[in-house]
């Protein structure tokens, strides 16, 4: 691994860090004040096994990230693909404050739908510039995709 990989990756896993952790302040209000109080699935994991997922799944989208930026980010690919990313970071997070923050999980469904749709065409850009990158964010889209199914059945429990 070359000097410069290892730094970009550094750089993007803890930017993927930093937001995870600003994230969950947001998910930490909103899970002792309202959270414990709704009806969840039957399929929904026990709470410990939420930080550890979602700190694997930041690692994972930072080597991501880092391998697509190690490839140059004056190539316009690139740019492209880093852009899609940041954006679904950015969704990613606004996910969790219309949930926990706001209590809102409708709203939170229709972000969560549109961070996992954006999540594949990160995945899209990322194949066409680094095959390794795309095998790291699969984790990850399959975990948004569970939890927009929690997210659904947290909504259609609570509300009717």
């Amino acid at each position: 691994m070359s000097n410069k990989l290892l730094i970009r990756s550094t750089i993007a896993v803890a930017v993927c860090l930093l937001f995870g952790f600003l994230t969950g302040i947001a998910t930490e209000a909103g899970i002792s004040q309202w959270y414990t109080e709704l009806e969840k699935p039957r399929f929904h994991p026990p709470a410990w096994i939420f930080n550890p997922a979602w700190l694997i799944m930041y690692f994972l989208m930072g080597i991501a990230a880092g391998l697509v930026w190690h490839k140059g980010f004056y190539h316009k690919w690139v740019k492209v693909a880093l852009y899609h990313f940041g954006f679904q970071l950015l969704l990613s997070a606004f996910w969790s404050v219309l949930f926990f923050g706001l209590h809102r999980p409708l709203w939170a469904l229709l972000d969560i739908a549109t961070l996992f749709i954006l999540v594949l065409i990160t995945i899209k850009w990322f194949r066409i510039i680094s095959s390794k990158a795309i095998y790291l964010m699969i984790p990850y889209a399959i975990w948004v995709l569970f939890i927009a199914v929690v997210n659904f059945e947290v909504w259609r429990l609570n509300s009717l």
